[in-house]
């Protein structure tokens, strides 16, 4: 029922967006924004994900406590795991990704955005450095081939996070640089990093552990999308790991394991619920973990996506099948 709900509200969405596809309609709400400066061919590919300009409230300067003393999250549920050398690593709950999208953090002197979009599946990590500007980032409302559109605060250009590319405004043709990290479960990293730091419950009142999207990511079609499926029988909602214009997808790394092509090293080890399938994270289907290393063992920046995700950005990209 809860699914249904939603995609009714997402269906009013869509007229409501197609009609006031237009910067004329969103100046008010985005004073600052310079809307002559774009790569989107057509307005109409940009649509309201339901909230407005923050709606979705991104964190700043959050709170971390030692792993060791974390009761709250269930061993499968799964979280961003992010390390800098000489750093304590971080864990990034998506029980609280789900709910504010980005994080701001700083990392030593590293400041970073750690974000997720729950209707792509897509959780990366960037520098939150542009040409050696420091930038803030939020939640804009907006979507563009369901994947979140953020915007920093002090130009409020927006930002496709799927491709961590300014899209609209100052920052446009820009690109944030994605740093490595890697969604595991939450007992695989305290396993390796029992001294290690998880960002602490947000101080806000949202019903962290649940999923609001019950039951999405065995959908057959993805909501407020309107391209084209992937190729190759693949199905939308299936997850694929992107690096680069490459794609695996996670069922051929599950069959087989481990993959060595394209210079990689790509795992596949059991044990992580997704955060899209059942009300309660920790219940979730298991998904399984995905590690992406290159020939020397170094961790690569990589994504694990939804399918119909990767073919509306990367439509010429290149699809890495079984022989």
């Amino acid at each position: 029922m809860r699914l249904i709900q939603l995609f009714a509200a997402i269906v009013l969405c869509v007229f409501a967006t197609i009609a006031n596809a237009s910067p004329e309609f969103w100046r008010n709400e985005w004073p600052n924004t310079d809307f002559e400066r774009t790569t989107v061919e057509s307005w109409r590919e940009i649509m309201s994900g339901g909230p407005s300009k923050d709606g979705i409230p991104a964190l700043s300067d959050p709170k971390f406590i030692a792993a060791s003393s974390e009761t709250r999250i269930g061993d499968r549920e799964p979280v961003i795991s992010f390390e800098i050398s000489g750093q304590t690593a971080r864990a990034y709950p998506i029980r609280y990704l789900t709910w504010h999208e980005i994080v701001n953090d700083v990392i030593g002197d590293v400041p970073v955005a750690v974000t997720f979009c729950p209707l792509c599946n897509s959780g990366m990590v960037f520098d939150r450095r542009v040409n050696g500007a420091l930038r803030t980032f939020g939640v804009s409302g907006k979507l563009r081939n369901s994947d979140m559109v953020m915007f920093d605060r002090e130009t409020e250009s927006w930002w496709q996070q799927a491709v961590g590319t300014g899209i609209v405004g100052h920052h446009t043709g820009d690109t944030l640089t994605q740093l490595p990290s890697w969604m595991e479960s939450w007992a695989e990293f305290k396993e390796r990093h029992p001294d290690g730091l998880v960002m602490d419950e947000p101080d806000w009142r949202r019903p962290y552990g649940q999923n609001p999207y019950v039951s999405y990511d065995s959908s057959s079609r993805p909501f407020l999308y309107s391209g084209e499926v992937p190729p190759h029988d693949v199905p939308p909602l299936a997850r694929v790991v992107r690096v680069g214009e490459r794609a695996w997808t996670v069922q051929r790394l599950r069959d087989e394991a481990e993959v060595r092509e394209a210079g990689l090293v790509i795992s596949w080890a059991s044990g992580q619920a997704s955060a899209l399938d059942s009300r309660e994270i920790n219940a979730g289907r298991d998904v399984g973990t995905i590690r992406v290393r290159d020939a020397s063992g170094r961790d690569v920046p990589h994504d694990v996506m939804f399918a119909f995700a990767f073919h509306a950005f990367f439509p010429d990209g290149n699809w890495m099948l079984p022989n």
